[in-house]
């Protein structure tokens, strides 16, 4: 008995020692010195080893043979029950000790079948986290190996198999009914005449929570129908078919692509015949970025390249259907149409399952477009005065708009940042903190001036069409923005002007009380001391007319200074046409000029050196006594005294 299963275990072992070329396996007895000499047969060089894999199947045989054990030992006490039960009914009336036996068969019965049913849930978890090696000759797998048999582990068992299927596909003479099942001591052989194809032990049952014969007819019925199968896929007549098939389709191509040039060749010279009628140029402005013949010279480009892409793309879908036809070249079939349907099936699938997230950004954006079209209704009416708040003036409606909206849009960007796709990922989040910094440090120079621009927005230092002085610039302020100021002077000069400049400098504002307490403009002259100084306020009132100066209120006349030669008068006028000063100036200039003509006084700043023992004084000769006489000149006889 002994020498019977070490003789089986032999062929099984042999069995696998046999080379790749062979088909039938001679006897064991005969073949074992020969299976020594001829060595391992070769694995696939393709396949890898995976010791992993192998070494966590073997563990979770392991615990599967326990359960396996207790599952026998219940089984064998119930076997025990049973034979007394029928030896109490046959020899004895012990009906209390019969009781007892058909009380204990029935627990051991539900503890059965509890174990029975918590083994098939274990058994199941494990072929869900525990993947077998899959016997596939053709990549089509037949079955998976769990356990090892002897020195092989479950994957150079699945190997061994699959390379014997192969063997027994190129057989010429293959028999259905030659492929028997030999029930053993330790294990049930799957033979093809004398060759092993494959060993069942109880632990490959285990696996499948069937007996060895059980599953030994399951594997032999499905490698039955993958050598039929194959047999008949490769045999003569199916390849004639196949190549008939084939220069159907080749046919088919032609003609496909033949056309399709035919037509590309009727379209192109159906715009060539339309050219002047369909193509007019475009025109951005004034600038022509393409006349009628670039425009026809662009779409016939367009249209051939449409034309080689139509080309190719039928030659390509055409490639798997000619590979489908034959069956070893199925997986390059396969793999062609993957390189075009697996990406839009990706694309598809991923914008399927975005579509929640999308409807959520739809909502957020409408939801916020609406609470701007609120605010901008609030700016309207306080723009337009309907709406007033202590503090807060009408010019301030449109930049805090703007200011508003600005924040909305961050606060919803905020709010849309996680659903936007990618937005997990390392590479967006890298690329949001350099863009981050490059504002940061690029744009510090640009920050400070919108900064400063919103402070003057709000200073309401002056707005558009004001006339001001910056620093030295004088001129009219025609456009504001958040980063500079630019001024028209009276020249027609534009001088920008950043509005961090502006703020670190003073601005005089001309325009801002015109309109309701006048400006006051001023010109200066300087008279000489012997020109009594109400006629010269008498003269520069006279002068103070002119169209853009006002009479309420009225001109007026200030002494600045008593200088040592003359005085200095400054005429002091009102207008409100503070931006045509340059006009005005000049036409009071030329008043004063004929008005003190026309009195006789000359507009000058006189430097006298007066000899006081003879010089007439220089004051006014109303200031003067009635008997003031100007004195002599005494003149000294220098030789006269030079004798004395």
């Amino acid at each position: 008995m002994h020498f019977r299963v070490a003789l089986c275990a032999l062929v099984v072992w042999v069995s696998g020692l046999r080379p790749a070329e062979a088909q039938v396996i001679p006897p064991p007895m005969k073949q074992a010195p020969t299976a020594a000499k001829s060595g391992v047969v070769k694995l696939a060089p393709a396949t890898a080893r995976d010791s992993a894999r192998s070494e966590d199947l073997v563990t979770d045989t392991k615990v599967l043979r326990r359960i396996d054990s207790l599952r026998r030992a219940n089984t064998s006490r119930l076997e025990q029950i049973q034979t007394e039960l029928l030896t109490l009914k046959t020899s004895t009336t012990d009906k209390r000790r019969e009781r007892e036996l058909v009380t204990e068969l029935d627990a051991l019965r539900r503890v059965d079948s509890v174990r029975k049913a918590r083994s098939r849930r274990y058994i199941d978890s494990l072929k869900v986290n525990a993947k077998g090696f899959p016997v596939a000759p053709h990549n089509d797998t037949l079955f998976y190996v769990y356990t090892k048999l002897g020195p092989f582990s479950p994957q150079e068992r699945a190997q061994l198999t699959e390379a014997k299927i192969k063997r027994l596909e190129k057989a010429v003479f293959f028999s259905p009914d030659s492929l028997r099942i030999y029930p053993a001591e330790q294990s049930t052989d799957l033979m093809y005449g004398e060759q092993v194809l494959q060993s069942i032990s109880e632990n490959d049952a285990l696996w499948h929570n069937v007996s060895r014969d059980s599953l030994a007819r399951q594997h032999r019925a499905r490698i039955i129908v993958a050598i039929e199968q194959y047999k008949q896929q490769n045999s003569l007549l199916n390849i004639a078919k196949e190549i008939g098939l084939t220069l159907l389709v080749l046919i088919v191509l032609f003609f496909t692509v033949k056309y399709i040039l035919v037509f590309f060749r009727w379209l192109s010279q159906k715009l060539i015949a339309k050219g002047g009628t369909w193509f007019k140029g475009i025109k951005f402005g004034n600038y022509e970025f393409f006349n009628e013949q670039r425009q026809l010279s662009t779409v016939l480009l367009l249209v051939t390249a449409l034309k080689w892409v139509v080309v190719l793309l039928a030659i390509y879908l055409v490639l798997p259907v000619v590979f489908s036809i034959f069956p070893g070249t199925q997986d390059i079939a396969d793999t062609l149409l993957g390189y075009i349907f697996n990406p839009l099936k990706r694309i598809a699938l991923a914008f399927w399952n975005y579509l929640p997230n999308l409807f959520t950004i739809i909502v957020i954006v409408t939801v916020f477009r609406y609470v701007l079209k609120a605010v901008y209704s609030i700016k309207e009416e306080i723009r337009e005065g309907n709406l007033t708040i202590d503090g807060f003036y009408a010019d301030w409606a449109n930049p805090t708009y703007q200011i508003v909206r600005v924040l909305v849009w961050a606060f919803a960007l905020v709010v849309i940042f996680p659903y936007l796709p990618g937005s997990d990922s390392p590479v967006f989040q890298g690329v949001s903190v350099f863009l981050g910094f490059l504002l940061t440090f690029g744009s510090a120079g640009s920050l400070s001036n919108i900064v400063a621009g919103l402070v003057l927005t709000y200073m309401r230092a002056y707005k558009i069409g004001d006339r001001v002085k910056i620093g030295d610039v004088t001129g009219d302020i025609v456009e504001k923005t958040l980063l500079v100021t630019r001024v028209r002077t009276v020249k027609n000069e534009e001088i920008t002007i950043p509005n961090s400049s502006v703020m670190s400098s003073y601005t005089t504002n001309y325009t801002t009380v015109a309109p309701t307490l006048g400006l006051i403009m001023h010109t200066g002259v300087t008279i000489g001391y012997d020109v009594p100084w109400p006629q010269v306020h008498q003269l520069l009132l006279a002068a103070a007319v002119a169209d853009d100066v006002l009479t309420d209120p009225a001109p007026f006349v200030l002494q600045t200074s008593l200088d040592d030669y003359y005085v200095a008068y400054e005429l002091n006028f009102y207008t409100r046409a503070a931006n045509r000063q340059a006009g005005i100036y000049s036409r009071i200039h030329q008043n004063i000029q004929d008005r003190f003509n026309e009195a006789g006084v000359e507009i000058m700043s006189p430097h006298f050196r007066a000899v006081r023992d003879g010089s007439q004084v220089n004051i006014p000769a109303q200031y003067l006594p009635k008997d003031y006489e100007a004195p002599k000149f005494r003149v000294d006889n220098l030789e006269a005294r030079g004798e004395a």
